[in-house]
């Protein structure tokens, strides 16, 4: 259960009131999931989890990375596990790695196994969260969802530009390498993180990363877990309902006498 904290009332209103703005990130919607992507540049998931790991690729061996693969408990001691097998590992360049340096995973199509993970885990409720940061979007790029042998899903390139819009275009945020020694590089093709949420009482536990042509898929970062928020901000609209319902907690706090409101943190 997340930890919880105590503020006074007149904090909440405060926070609530001063809350910015924001435009909605974009995001794509799918039958058995929504993604939404992360301001552009940033590489980690900013949402809310009841349990979270990461796989970062750093200390796997370079090269090709046939059966049986590496395991992985993604940082989490055990509470979710996972074998990844196909692919290949490689060095930080113009196309792949978090903030431009270290290692990270890739799929070409030929000659190369597709990158399968398939996951087990402790989590009563199993796993209904993916993240991962996405480099060089090509034509190619496939992203397949799986429950048992149900597929529950494709993220394909047109999604994302759907949602993130295409490139070259210098007015674009999501075109071009963001990072260190690469930064403004390959302005042809997109980099964003993206947030995998899953439908209430949808899980997945097996993902295939794969190209259906020329090109490279590219992505490091990934992220997996149960997540209680996503990283949409609420609109301004939102905010006005959550004041109002922010005083009427005040009202009746006053009637009872108490003096403080409990948050989840």
């Amino acid at each position: 259960m997340p930890m919880k904290r105590l503020l006074p009332r007149s904090s909440l209103l405060f926070a609530a009131a001063a809350a910015p703005a924001l435009a909605a990130p974009p995001m794509a919607s799918f039958p058995n999931f929504t993604v939404i992507f992360e301001n552009p540049g940033v590489q980690n998931s900013t949402a809310v989890f009841d349990a979270v790991g990461v796989e970062t690729f750093e200390s796997r061996p370079l090269g090709l990375n046939n059966a049986p693969g590496f395991a992985t408990d993604f940082g989490t001691g055990g509470t979710i596990l996972a074998t990844y097998t196909g692919g290949r590992i490689d060095n930080a360049n113009v196309y792949g790695s978090a903030g431009g340096v270290g290692r990270h995973i890739v799929n070409f199509n030929k000659g190369m196994q597709p990158i399968e993970i398939s996951f087990t885990t402790t989590l009563p409720d199993g796993l209904n969260y993916f993240g991962y940061w996405l480099s060089a979007l090509d034509g190619n790029n496939r992203l397949e969802f799986f429950s048992g042998a149900t597929s529950l899903g494709v993220i394909t390139p047109a999604s994302v530009i759907g949602a993130l819009g295409g490139c070259p275009n210098a007015t674009n945020p999501y075109c071009a390498n963001p990072t260190g020694p690469f930064l403004g590089q390959v302005k042809h093709e997109q980099f964003a993180f993206l947030n995998v949420y899953f439908n209430p009482g949808v899980t997945y536990d097996r993902i295939r990363i794969f190209q259906v042509g020329g090109g490279g898929y590219e992505s490091d970062n990934h992220t997996v877990g149960y997540f209680l928020k996503t990283n949409v901000v609420p609109e301004p609209a939102t905010w006005v309902m959550l004041i109002a319902g922010f005083g009427l907690v005040g009202v009746s706090l006053r009637r009872s006498g108490r003096r403080f409101a409990t948050v989840s943190a």
